[in-house]
């Protein structure tokens, strides 16, 4: 096995970066979570200035398809927004934080839209599901004091993601889905 080219990415944007980072920290098998910025139309990104070019906060998931495929992602990634909001998620408001997933080839995009007709005929969301399904852009990874940034800084995240209602959220919907 090449391990170089057997590996594949994802990339999703539901909110703060952090809160969806911690999130698939929790997911086994997948090898790399990186926070970063996507979708703008600027050939780069920061902190300070991502939002007035368009891009998302978003995180790059590498995985190991013979271990988890791209759709099992998306499921997952599905019970760690608000697929409902499209202004944001939860405390983050705007469009750097609404939620998108990006695909990379019609397989992805096919993936994609299956999982979001089965979750919207077990009604597990109250409204319709509106998290932005759009073409791969490049990904500009966020500064080094945002990676890993629950795990670093965990009583601010805590505090922050109890706060904003997000945990209340992920405990409903794990609860709707039996899990």
């Amino acid at each position: 096995m090449n391990l170089m080219t057997d590996f594949k990415t994802a990339i999703f944007a539901g909110g703060c970066f952090w809160c969806i980072e911690a999130g698939f920290q929790k997911m086994p098998a997948l090898l790399d979570i990186e926070s970063g910025y996507t979708g703008g139309e600027e050939a780069t990104a920061n902190y300070q200035e991502h939002k007035y070019h368009g891009h998302r906060e978003a995180v790059r998931v590498t995985y190991d398809p013979n271990k988890t495929s791209f759709k099992e992602l998306v499921e997952y990634f599905f019970t760690k927004h608000d697929p409902t909001d499209a202004e944001g998620s939860f405390h983050d408001r705007g469009f750097s934080y609404s939620p998108a997933i990006y695909y990379q080839d019609e397989s992805e995009r096919n993936d994609i839209n299956q999982v979001i007709t089965e979750l919207e005929e077990m009604k597990v969301f109250d409204s319709p599901i509106v998290t932005a399904i759009e073409p791969r852009k490049p990904f500009y990874l966020a500064e080094d004091y945002h990676q890993n940034y629950a795990a670093n800084n965990p009583e601010h995240y805590n505090g922050y993601a109890a706060a904003s209602g997000r945990k209340d959220f992920e405990e409903k919907v794990a609860k709707k889905l039996g899990k």
